[in-house]
This record gives structure tokens, C-alpha cells and sequence, in this order.
């Protein structure tokens, strides 16, 4: 078992509060893609964080970190998802790590463990 933060668009966050349904990310359609600019900067950011590049396919791109409680992160057309071991620690640095993406005004991070949106 796991525990999963998602960063996504702030476009996907007004969407899905406008949509009001339970099952929207059950849909990948209703999750407004980033654009290039936005993944090669995600991609950047997660190496200057020391994730390391595992591998890229259909899925999108993986990244690991040497440090366990970094747990794991995918980058995809979507969003940025990450990954943690069921630790307080990691728990913990995955979800300040998500935070700290969040300070350009362009993502959102949902927690769909803890009440969903971070709100600030």
C-alpha cells in the first residue's frame, strides 16, 4: 500500500469544483492537459529535488529518489503524481515536496486521502 499526492493545472482544480461529481478523475478527459513548458519545468524542478529519471513510456515519465521517504513520483500529459511509502516521514516530504510545486500559481495539489484540494 501507498499513500498518492497529485499535482495537477489549476485549470483542472476550477473544473473539477465547477463539476460537482464525485467521479470526475474517474475520467481522464475531464483533466485539462499541462502544456510543454509546464511538464519541462515539472521535469526540472523533480531533478533539482534529486529525483532521478528511472524510465519513460506510455505512461509517462518515472522518477525514483535515493531517499525512501521521497517515494516515487510519474510525470504524465496530466498531471504529477506522486507516491509515498505509508510512513508519517514520507507522508510528510511528499506532501511539503508537492506543496513547494505549488508556488507558481499554476498547479494545485489534491490529496484524496485528506479532503482533496490544498487550500491555502
Amino acid at each position: 500500500m501507498s499513500y498518492n499526492i497529485q499535482l495537477f493545472s489549476i485549470k483542472t482544480k476550477e473544473k473539477e469544483q465547477a463539476a460537482d461529481d464525485d467521479s470526475f478523475f474517474d475520467r481522464e478527459e475531464n483533466l485539462v492537459s499541462l502544456t510543454e513548458e509546464q511538464i519541462d519545468g515539472l521535469k526540472e524542478r523533480l531533478l533539482k529535488y534529486k529525483y532521478e529519471l528511472v524510465s519513460e513510456d506510455d505512461a509517462g515519465i518515472h522518477f525514483n529518489h535515493s531517499d525512501e521517504d521521497f517515494g516515487r513520483a510519474l510525470l504524465t500529459k496530466k498531471g504529477l503524481y506522486f507516491n509515498a511509502n505509508l510512513s508519517e516521514s514520507s507522508i510528510f516530504e511528499v506532501g511539503m515536496t508537492a506543496s513547494e510545486f505549488t508556488d507558481t500559481g499554476e498547479f494545485a495539489k489534491y490529496d484524496p486521502q485528506n479532503e482533496g484540494w490544498e487550500e491555502f
